[in-house]
């Protein structure tokens, strides 16, 4: 953390010192027009500053609206209540419809089947039994079901992550930018050179005119021009990045800790892998579960239908449909009975595969065959993470919900070493947190569910996939990827790196110049009014070398 000590010097050392020192000069000597020319500069320039570098205000709405504002809860008599969720007290009966999201934390009454990607980052539907423990955020993708409350909403798993983003969000601000670390070096020299021509000649004018030349206008407008031109370029390539200060901290990557569900992974389930029944061929095994499966909600059944769509298979009518939903759905086609949903036989001699998630497909009551899913990997991640390296990324690890198996097989496809799995996201935060106590660079956590918005909000770089992910990710975050492709952070780091060093030459060639400037107007060379059309031609170079950022 700085001491107070720095942050006074930011201030009153910085771009403006030297501004502000020039000006009032300028007036004392009645050089109004090398005084109105740096206040008009200052001023373009301060305009540029709150665009680029304006860090985006963090935001909770997308957490808060997620949650129900009214619940059900079971009444003595067996009836049901619609009651305020700030009403919920502990061992209350609630009842979740298909579809509605869990208030509190408790325990169940009836099996359920949970989508909780949200909060653990395990991207399929899992089943949970009577007596099983929930927590709250999560959504029923199956029938309805009853639960104990164990907690009040307040004191709630998901209440605690919005506990943890609001801590989270109020670190401190960046460090040094670019502007002001040159002008605290660029100050001390500007001074003695003015006060040096004055004391040696006792014209008051050459030191004016020596702070007139040195008033950092590259720095004022250069600067921000460049990495101005980097948001932009950033943004081009499909990575919104929320102000300057982000983009040069993202210039300074050391360490990346990447989420798998809908980062490495696609963050939904997709067939891998279909075995069959003897004289059973892979397409007519498809073409019945999907077209009795397109009448489901189910992700599942989501999953099998855009296959057979992706395979121009032609649906059968069905008819006679009926759903035991997170189950099975069964319908009459063709004058049998084909049913789709969770596989309860044991494994036929032909089945040759363990999947995650593994649906079977029957007809009359006897087994046609299994499809397998999986949450895919990207095709991008491995060259991603090979990339990410190249472009000086030092360390890299995946940060996970999920299984510590699944975890490890995710991990060895993209090339990472390091994994952190069943990850809750205190955890994560801390893990976060951890890196950044061991970094001297900036630390980047990339994520898209809402258990990642913690340490998206605590990280120096939060990097959100926010083409499909959860919205308070992407409002925790400082960087959004709005296209659903996770190597559009490694082109984000690259912009990132070359506008800073874009800008850096900038800022070089502007002071190196001013430098030479002020020479002449310590000799009296020059006139404060001459020095300050001076700055300006040295103002059209910085900036016409800063603009080349737009480049890609």
């Amino acid at each position: 953390m700085k001491s107070p000590l720095s942050n006074f010097q930011e201030r009153i050392l910085g771009v403006d010192f030297l501004a502000g020192l020039a000006i009032v000069g300028a007036l004392l000597t009645r050089e109004f027009l090398a005084a109105g020319i740096i206040a008009i500069m200052r001023a373009t320039g301060r305009v540029l500053e709150r665009w680029a570098e304006g860090q985006a205000e963090r935001q909770l709405k997308s957490l808060l609206s997620r949650m129900p504002r009214l619940v059900h809860r079971a009444t003595s008599d067996g009836t049901l209540e619609e009651i305020e969720m700030s009403k919920i007290q502990v061992d209350d009966t609630l009842l979740v419809r298909t579809g509605e999201i869990t208030a509190t934390d408790g325990i169940l009454i009836d099996a359920a089947t949970l989508d909780v990607s949200a909060l653990s980052g395990e991207p399929l539907p899992i089943s949970r039994e009577k007596g099983d423990e929930i927590s709250s955020g999560v959504v029923n993708a199956g029938s309805p079901f009853y639960f104990t409350a164990t907690t009040t909403a307040e004191a709630s798993t998901y209440a605690g992550i919005v506990k943890l983003v609001q801590e989270a969000q109020k670190k401190s601000a960046p460090g040094i930018r670019i502007a002001n670390m040159w002008a605290l070096r660029f100050v001390p020299v500007a001074l003695l050179l003015a006060g040096g021509a004055w004391w040696v000649t006792g014209d008051v004018k050459r030191a004016i005119a020596v702070l007139v030349v040195a008033t950092p206008c590259p720095l004022i407008l250069a600067v921000p021009i460049a990495i101005v031109a980097g948001l932009s370029q950033a943004a081009k390539h499909g990575a919104i990045v929320k102000g300057g200060a982000i983009l040069e901290l993202l210039a300074n990557t050391e360490t990346v800790l990447l989420d798998k569900t809908g980062t490495l992974t696609h963050g939904g389930p997709a067939i891998t892998e279909i075995n069959t029944a003897p004289g059973i061929s892979d397409d007519e095994l498809l073409t019945l579960a999907a077209s009795v499966d397109q009448f489901s909600p189910h992700i599942v059944a989501k999953a099998l239908v855009t296959e057979a769509r992706k395979r121009g298979l032609i649906f059968l009518e069905v008819s006679e449909i009926s759903e035991d939903a997170g189950h099975h759905i069964e319908g009459a086609v063709n004058g049998s009975r084909i049913k789709v949903g969770q596989l309860l036989h044991d494994a036929p001699s032909w089945l040759h595969f363990t999947h995650p998630l593994m649906v079977a497909v029957e007809r009359d009551d006897l087994l046609l065959g299994v499809i397998g899913l999986k949450d895919p990997i990207r095709l991008e991640s491995r060259a991603m993470v090979s990339a990410l390296r190249a472009a000086g990324v030092n360390h890299i690890a995946l940060v996970t919900g999920d299984r510590e198996e699944t975890a490890q097989e995710v991990a060895s496809s993209v090339g990472i070493t390091e994994v952190f799995s069943k990850i809750t996201s205190e955890e994560k935060l801390e893990i976060a947190r951890k890196a950044q106590a061991n970094a001297t660079g900036s630390v980047v956590v990339v994520g898209d569910g809402i258990n990642d918005a913690p340490a998206l909000a605590a990280a120096d770089v939060g990097v959100a996939m926010g083409a499909r992910g959860a919205s308070a990710a992407s409002e925790a975050a400082d960087v959004v990827i709005v296209e659903d492709s996770i190597d559009r952070l490694v082109h984000a780091i690259r912009i990132a790196k070359r506008s800073k060093r874009k800008a850096l030459q900038a800022a070089g060639i502007g002071m190196g110049l001013a430098l030479l400037g002020m020479i002449f107007g310590a000799l009296g060379l020059i006139s404060p009014s001459q020095g300050a059309f001076a700055q300006e031609f040295i103002d059209v170079i910085a900036i016409l070398w800063a603009l080349t950022a737009l480049r890609s």
